[in-house]
C-alpha cells in the first residue's frame, strides 16, 4: 500500500516555470520557455490493464491496493472536490463557478490505475461548445457572446469504476409465438373477414452466461449523469498507466461515489444486459421472464480517470455548464432558453397561421 501527497507539478529544468502536459502529445512543455519533456508512456503499462480484487479490497478496507492522498478543495455549493496545488490561495469551482477559498483539507483515495489522456486541447473544446451553442437557437444571444468572450475552460479528469465480472444465470419464464385467426365481423352494414393476431404461451427455461468486461460507472455526483452519459462512447482500449505527468496544467476530481457503491450501480447495468440475454434466449415473437437467479464471480475493478473539458457561466443569476469530451469532442449542456425569440416564434406563427387562413378563406 503506498500513502503518498502528490501536488503534480513539475519543474522546468531551464527556467523553473511549471510544466503543463500538452493535449494530444506525450510530453510537458513549458508555457514560458518552450522547453519540452517526454512522458514514458511505456513505464507502468502493465498498471493500465491491471485489475484489483474487488472482495478483497472491501474485506481490507482497501489494503488490497495503492492509495493515495492528494489535497482537495471542496465546493460548499455543488459539494465537487477537486484536488489543488499548495501555492493556490482561492479558486473558483469549474463545476458551478462559485468562489471557493482553499483549506488544508486531504481525501484518502485508492489511487487511479489508468487513464485517457486528453487529445484536445483548450481551444478546440471551445470552439466545439461554440459551435454547439450555434445550433440553439432559442439560447440567449447574450450567454452566446458570453460564452464565447469569457474565461478558458477547465480541463478535468473525472473519476470512474470500471468493473469486470464473470456472471452465470438460470431464467423461468414463457415464449410467445403469434398466431392469427379468421373472424367474420359486421362494419358500417357490411360483412367483412378480419384476421386477428393471438398469442400462444409456452413455459421455458434455460441458462445463459457472459462476462462483462469494463462496466463503467461515474463516480462523481458533479455533473449530472445525463452530461457525462452523453459524452460516451470512451475509447477504454486506449487507456494509459496512470502518471501524475499527465495531470500537469489540469485539474482531477476525486471520487465521491465509493467502490461498493459503483458496483451496486455496476450490478444494476448488468441485470439488464443479462435480462436482454434471456428475452434472445427464450425467443419467439414475445417473452414473459418470471425469475432469474445470477451467479455472479471473479468481480474485479479500475479506478481510471477521463478527460473532461468544462466551462461554467453565471449568466443573469443562472449558471449554466457545458462538457466536452477531451478526446473526441462531443458537447453536451444545459440548454439556455429565450424568452424573447420563445415570444418572437409564437408572434411569428401566428401571423403565418393568420396569413394562410385569410388566403384560404379568399380563394373559396
Amino acid at each position: 500500500m503506498t500513502d503518498t501527497s502528490q501536488e503534480h507539478h513539475f519543474p522546468c529544468t531551464q527556467c523553473g516555470s511549471d510544466l503543463q502536459f500538452s493535449p494530444g502529445e506525450t510530453r510537458l512543455t513549458c508555457p514560458h520557455c518552450g522547453h519540452v519533456q517526454t512522458i514514458d508512456v511505456n513505464e507502468g503499462r502493465a498498471e493500465a490493464t491491471r485489475e484489483n480484487d474487488f472482495l478483497a479490497t472491501l474485506r481490507t478496507a482497501e489494503a488490497a491496493t495503492e492509495v493515495e492522498e492528494t489535497r482537495v478543495l471542496t465546493c460548499p455549493s455543488c459539494g465537487a472536490q477537486t484536488e489543488y496545488q499548495e501555492t493556490s490561495q482561492a479558486a473558483r469551482c469549474p463545476f458551478c463557478d462559485t468562489p471557493v477559498v482553499t483549506d488544508t483539507g486531504t481525501h484518502r483515495h485508492i489511487k487511479p490505475a489508468a487513464l485517457l489522456p486528453f487529445v484536445l486541447d483548450e481551444r478546440t473544446a471551445r470552439a466545439a461548445m461554440t459551435k454547439w451553442l450555434g445550433r440553439l437557437w432559442f439560447a440567449p444571444n447574450g450567454l452566446k457572446e458570453y460564452a464565447r468572450k469569457g474565461r478558458a475552460m477547465n480541463g478535468i479528469y473525472v473519476p470512474y469504476w470500471t468493473y469486470d465480472a464473470d456472471t452465470k444465470s438460470r431464467y423461468r419464464g414463457e415464449r410467445g409465438v403469434h398466431y392469427y385467426v379468421t373472424k367474420t365481423v359486421t362494419r358500417n352494414g357490411k360483412t367483412e373477414q378480419v384476421r386477428e393476431r393471438r398469442t400462444r404461451w409456452s413455459p421455458a427455461s434455460g441458462r445463459v452466461a457472459r462476462f462483462f468486461d469494463d462496466v463503467l460507472v461515474l463516480a462523481s455526483h458533479s455533473l449530472p449523469k445525463s452530461y457525462t452519459d452523453a459524452l460516451e462512447p470512451w475509447d477504454l482500449s486506449e487507456l494509459t498507466a496512470y502518471k501524475p505527468e499527465f495531470l500537469a496544467g489540469f485539474r482531477a476530481e476525486g471520487y465521491q461515489v465509493e467502490l461498493a457503491a459503483g458496483f451496486d450501480e455496476a450490478r444494476g447495468i448488468m441485470d439488464g444486459v443479462i435480462r436482454q440475454d434471456v428475452r434472445r434466449d427464450i425467443g419467439g415473437d414475445e417473452q414473459r421472464v418470471h425469475h432469474v437467479d445470477t451467479d455472479i464471480r471473479d468481480i474485479t475493478f479500475k479506478h481510471i480517470l477521463l478527460p473532461v473539458w468544462l466551462a461554467a457561466y453565471k449568466y443573469r443569476g443562472k449558471t449554466y455548464r457545458f462538457v466536452v469530451n477531451g478526446r473526441t469532442g462531443k458537447v453536451k449542456g444545459e440548454r439556455p432558453w429565450s424568452a424573447w425569440k420563445i415570444a418572437f416564434a409564437v408572434v411569428l406563427g401566428l401571423i403565418v397561421a393568420g396569413v394562410v387562413a385569410y388566403i384560404a378563406s379568399q380563394s373559396q
